[in-house]
């Protein structure tokens, strides 16, 4: 009961201070957590760390709690990229897809160079699975080899700083299904890129692997973003 508290309070006061709610500067007292949601001072204590832990906020004595300027936050941890999305999801989705446009296609370049067979082959069979599975509009199926399939490329590109972002990726894919911008049956350009992009890494193929991994993460965005206009009108 206590967790699930946890992450209920988290939960809103995240979306709040990412929504700007609790603009950088502001106090957040715990007692007055405490009594808002009706919850102990313990559970309120861990909430308040686990905002901390973002950088989202920072105790000081005789002061309270207090929201951190825009520029301390963890813009990699997966609840506040969950929570900005929810705050200024265009926004969000940009500033998303330029730190894709700088990552994957390098860590696709770099994993034709360095992947093991066994990497590759995974890659391949994945791709594979997302071309049965787009056919028959199995978009929990294909989602789940589609996360695996970029999650692979991250790792197999041997640059464990890249390997560390797979979830800021997945929150991304993920963000994207549950609030269904991805069609039934996925764009078959899209299809298309991630068989390309697992054979060229197999085969070593570097300008084409980083190449085909640029354009997949603009068809990406624009799928994305044609999606909420549609869902707008």
């Amino acid at each position: 009961m206590a967790g699930g508290l946890h992450d209920k309070v988290l939960d809103v006061l995240g979306h709040e201070i990412a929504a700007g709610v609790h603009p950088p500067g502001s106090v957040l007292r715990i007692d007055e957590v405490e009594q808002r949601f009706e919850i102990s001072r313990s559970v309120a204590r861990e909430v308040v760390r686990s905002l901390a832990s973002i950088r989202l906020v920072l105790g000081r004595k005789r002061v309270g709690i207090v929201v951190r300027p825009r520029a301390d936050w963890n813009a990699f941890d997966p609840l506040l990229i969950r929570w900005q999305l929810a705050a200024d999801r265009t926004a969000q989705l940009k500033t998303l897809a330029e730190l894709r446009t700088a990552v994957e296609p390098v860590a696709a370049a770099a994993a034709a160079l360095r992947a093991s067979d066994e990497d590759a082959a995974q890659l391949v069979s994945l791709a594979e699975r997302m071309v049965a599975t787009a056919r028959a509009g199995d978009l929990d199926t294909f989602m789940a080899a589609d996360v695996a399939f970029h999650r692979l490329v991250l790792t197999a590109s041997g640059n464990e700083m890249f390997a560390q972002l797979h979830e800021v990726v997945e929150e991304l894919l993920q963000w994207r299904a549950g609030h269904g911008l991805m069609p039934t049956h996925p764009r078959p350009v899209a299809v298309r890129l991630h068989c390309e992009i697992a054979e060229c890494i197999r085969g070593g193929d570097r300008a084409r692997a980083e190449e085909a991994m640029r354009e997949l993460v603009a068809e990406a965005l624009d799928g994305t973003l044609s999606g909420l206009a549609a869902a707008a009108q």
